[in-house]
């Protein structure tokens, strides 16, 4: 898990992955300046979760996250999720552990297609819900902001010889990528705009951030470039 200022979501996150059978989070608090660090910090202080720190602000993702798979993969781990907050593992039958573990042997990586929820509506009385009450219309075929298909999210086998790619949609290992299959159990709930000030902060942050980091392409990130572009 890498995150943000994500105070809004990342508790019922943390929580629900853990009630889905995850043991051990790792996670990297990205200079936050919201309670989102106090939250991970109480689930470190359980035993559950490993906190790591990052305060740049220049989202070298791939970096951070494939330091985090490494820590996992030394840690004992069988297989590694690649999550962001606002994303929800969902196996159709079972939990999480029990369905990774009865992978095939062959499979090393598994693709997740990721579903959208769309925005709460305006209504005031329902302001002191929580998001997953609010937010209870999915997409029947979810697009990125720039109208293509969403791309799904990779989770795969512990290796600490693996690299894994920016937007966490892809495994590398010595310059290749490893091959991966798509599973039919797991979909990703995926809430990403959950109010206008949580999308401007997000898109306003993230954008900023990509600008800063002289290490990846132009292309990486372009959802949320050109939404900064042509919204702020």
């Amino acid at each position: 898990l890498l995150c943000r200022d994500e105070e809004d979501i990342l508790n019922e996150m943390v929580q629900f992955h853990l009630e889905q059978g995850v043991d051990l989070i790792v996670a990297t608090n990205n200079g936050s300046e919201d309670s989102s660090r106090l939250i991970l910090e109480r689930y470190a202080r359980g035993g559950r979760l490993i906190l790591l720190d990052e305060d740049e602000h220049n989202h070298d993702q791939a970096i951070w996250v494939t330091r985090m798979a490494r820590l996992a993969a030394d840690k004992g781990a069988d297989w590694i999720i690649h999550s962001d907050a606002d994303e929800f593992w969902w196996p159709k039958n079972g939990d999480l552990k029990t369905t990774l573990m009865q992978s095939p042997s062959s499979v090393e990586a598994w693709e997740v297609n990721r579903i959208n929820f769309l925005p709460p509506a305006k209504i005031p009385k329902h302001k002191h819900k929580p998001f997953h009450q609010q937010q209870i219309i999915r997409e029947s075929r979810s697009m990125n902001s720039m109208g293509q298909p969403l791309p799904p999210k990779i989770c795969h086998r512990a290796d600490r010889n693996l690299f894994i790619s920016d937007g966490n949609h892809a495994v590398i290992r010595n310059g290749k990528p490893v091959q991966s299959q798509q599973h039919q159990g797991i979909e990703i709930l995926h809430f990403p705009v959950r109010s206008f000030s949580q999308l401007k902060r997000k898109i306003s942050q993230g954008a900023e951030a990509l600008e800063n980091n002289k290490r990846i392409d132009k292309n990486i990130g372009n959802t949320w470039r050109n939404l900064y572009k042509e919204k702020l």
